[in-house]
């Protein structure tokens, strides 16, 4: 006897029938640039079709989200001024801070998930205090934990600690509870690797280090039971998401940690993958929609509960088309 395994995808009504893995607009967060210096929206040269955005175009902009049903935004700001101690990502009035005031006000029902680190901030570009060189990683953990609870204050729903410091999750969870602020939920970006693929975003958010570069504490891209560590480490520690960072090129460690982990798990889409698409697509290589569709969906089959991809919108919008 032939094993017909061909016969449930003779129909596409059989496909979707029997699909295995399925996509839903509820799977996918937006990120989002809100520069404090601009009065227009300014494209993004390595990023096709994404922005920065000023304050007055934010609320025309996640009403339009909202009305694609995507849950969520992630948000990162571009401060007015920086400093060596990034001092504007803890400010009241920080650029962020103002932003999620006006997305809870203009669609409180859109989840807002906010950026929690200093290298936006900092005119040196890192993401933590220097002190002879090196990324103090203590004293920055104050500073973040500062700088997630102005978040949590502002409306922020969940907080996502993106440093890679030993131990941010803990100092953060501690700070959000002693200022009760104990519903405020934690993303940790738990296994972020020192990839290549974060160019175009240090473009978009002008995070680029001036001298150095992220490798002592982002992760090795070798290591795979080092990400497993992180992300049991920031889960023992009290965070309610834990995150993969890139997607594409670590699917092996999303799939390894969807098998050992029951938290939630969160993958980012960075912008460096979606740049190459972008790119192909422009030059008539690739199906810019069927690529995206696929890439999104082999992150979902690998075990993300939650896709953070600047194709958000695409995406949503074949759903819309075609549910499944």
């Amino acid at each position: 006897m032939i094993r017909r395994l061909r016969r449930l995808r003779g129909l596409d009504a059989t496909r979707r029938l029997v699909r295995e893995t399925r996509l839903s607009t509820s799977d996918l967060v937006y990120p989002l640039f809100i520069d404090a210096r601009i009065g227009a929206r300014q494209p993004i040269p390595s990023m096709p079709g994404v922005y920065r955005l000023p304050l007055t175009e934010l609320e025309q902009e996640v009403t339009e989200i909202s009305s694609l049903e995507i849950p969520a935004v992630l948000l990162f700001g571009l401060p007015e001024r920086k400093d060596s101690i990034g001092t504007e990502a803890y400010a009241t009035d920080g650029i962020v801070q103002r932003a999620i005031k006006l997305v809870k006000k203009t669609v409180p029902q859109l989840a807002v998930i906010s950026d929690v680190c200093l290298c936006q901030f900092t005119d040196h570009g890192h993401c933590g205090v220097v002190k002879g060189g090196l990324i103090d990683n203590d004293e920055t953990l104050e500073l973040l934990s500062r700088t997630a609870v102005s978040h949590a204050k502002a409306g922020a729903d969940i907080v996502g600690p993106s440093a890679m410091m030993d131990g941010q999750v803990k100092a953060i969870r501690n700070e959000l509870d002693a200022n009760d602020l104990k519903c405020t939920a934690i993303m940790g970006y738990s296994a972020k690797f020192a990839s290549s693929f974060y160019g175009p975003f240090r473009e978009a958010a002008e995070s680029t280090p001036l001298w150095g570069d992220r490798r002592t504490y982002q992760m090795d891209p070798s290591n795979k039971n080092e990400a497993l560590r992180e992300i049991a480490l920031d889960i023992e520690e009290g965070a309610d998401i834990v995150m993969v960072k890139p997607a594409l090129g670590y699917l092996d460690i999303l799939s390894q940690a969807r098998s050992r982990f029951d938290t939630p798990i969160a993958a980012f889409n960075v912008s460096g993958e979606y740049a190459m698409v972008k790119a192909a697509a422009e030059k008539g290589w690739l199906n810019e929609k069927a690529v995206a569709m696929e890439v999104i969906r082999s992150i979902k089959r690998a075990g993300a509960d939650i896709i953070i991809t600047y194709f958000a919108k695409t995406i949503a919008d074949q759903l819309r088309e075609a549910p499944e």
